[in-house]
């Protein structure tokens, strides 16, 4: 018997359909993985034909569930803010701006009226730069606090994590394929076995019934079911179950530990870090709000008797509003510069990256699907038809290449 199967003259093209499912099933996991990242930008002529990876194409949509399932579930931004040591943000504003406290006096001063503020007796200036030299550190500890005290309605957070991805996509791309490139990796692998697996059952149905359509209906059915199979696999079952000596669980969950502290250095390092929450504050679209806060503060500065005495003399008492005004659009600005600072930026980052991790690795298995699991199932249906269409396609192949009909 074993004689005449080994002899049948189809012999070797009936068995090509496991290892060709196999194969095809592991090439269209990974082409459709591949189309999930790629390419950033829309490839082609719109609205004819074209492909921008899904997540980029969706990074908006996406970085408004992240916000709105994972980040606000975790923490407030105010949270985060008063986790970041205000105390120690307005140190660091003080310091930057009293080593250059005389440099930015001159430079508003100089544009209001140079002449006149170089002809000041060095005196004079020296006495302003001495006055808001000591005046600073109050003025920041008071402005920080206030800032902190009130950032939820300073900064819309989804706006931020949005606006954010919008402008660079390859962030979002970043963030994925880091926190779930095992999981990645997995769908494009599972292709082969589980390919392999259904080329077993494909190959008696067409020895049986040898019809052309059984070869590209079963890939498409094959391209399908690994495709779903492996995604399932991934967040399925939600809580461990015993089976035998060995637990199983979704992959995504089991790796609860390892994923929670990706996404949370990810998040500190690239999101939600100082320097972006500094921005939102001063630049974002609720900055009115901003500005009259600064502008409370400065205060005390502007309308002290030695500043406001030199200035009406430099200017005259009606250019007094208008350097006001300079004086509050460049404390914006300062505000912002000291957190270009990397080292200032990581450290502080690092203290919330730390709380973020510990609050995400005491969820239990369904809280941290929940978190997640959206951003990555809006779209999975496209990973299954895109490996279905595939799959159809390599079926039709193999019915004219090998078996030439």
């Amino acid at each position: 018997m074993l004689e005449a199967i080994f002899s049948h003259p189809d012999f070797w093209k009936y068995v090509s359909i496991p290892i060709v499912a196999a194969l095809v099933a592991w090439a269209t996991n990974w082409v459709a993985v591949q189309m999930t990242f790629y390419p950033i930008e829309f490839f082609g002529v719109r609205p004819f034909f074209g492909w921008q990876g899904i997540i980029p194409s969706k990074a908006e949509k996406m970085a408004g569930i992240l916000v709105d399932q994972t980040l606000s579930k975790i923490g407030s931004i105010e949270e985060f803010f008063q986790q970041m040591e205000p105390e120690k943000i307005a140190a660091h504003l003080t310091r930057s701006i009293q080593e250059n406290i005389e440099d930015y006096t001159d430079e508003v001063m100089t544009e209001r009226n140079a002449v006149l503020w170089e002809n000041l007796p060095l005196m004079v200036r020296r006495r302003i730069y001495s006055r808001a030299r000591k005046i600073v550190p109050d003025i920041m500890d008071s402005l920080v606090e206030d800032i902190g005290q009130n950032v939820e309605s300073l900064v819309d957070l989804k706006y931020m994590v949005q606006a954010q991805m919008r402008n660079d996509k390859e962030l979002m791309v970043k963030m994925f394929r880091e926190v779930g490139e095992p999981e990645f990796r997995f769908v494009t692998n599972s292709g082969l076995y589980f390919g392999f697996l259904f080329g077993l059952i494909q190959l008696p149905i067409f020895i049986f019934f040898p019809f052309g359509w059984i070869l590209p209906v079963g890939g498409l059915i094959i391209g399908a079911i690994t495709n779903w199979l492996a995604l399932n696999i991934i967040f399925r079952p939600v809580r461990p179950i015993p089976v035998g000596p060995y637990r199983v669980q979704g992959l995504f969950l089991k790796r609860q530990k390892d994923v929670a502290e990706n996404f949370a250095r990810l998040t500190t390092e690239e999101v939600v870090t100082l320097k972006n929450i500094m921005q939102q504050v001063i630049y974002g679209p609720r900055a009115d709000r901003t500005k009259a806060l600064i502008k409370r503060h400065l205060r005390p500065l502007l309308e002290g008797g030695v500043v406001r005495t030199a200035a009406q003399l430099t200017v005259g008492p009606s250019g007094y509003a208008d350097l006001k005004k300079s004086v509050e659009e460049k404390a914006l600005d300062l505000a912002v510069f000291p957190f270009e600072d990397p080292d200032f930026n990581r450290e502080r980052g690092a203290i919330v990256e730390r709380i973020m991790c510990e609050r995400m690795q005491d969820l239990s298995a369904q809280e941290f699907q929940d978190l997640l699991r959206p951003a990555f199932q809006e779209d999975e249906w496209i990973l299954i038809t895109v490996g279905a269409v595939l799959s159809m396609g390599a079926g039709f192949l193999q019915l004219f290449v090998i078996f030439g009909s």
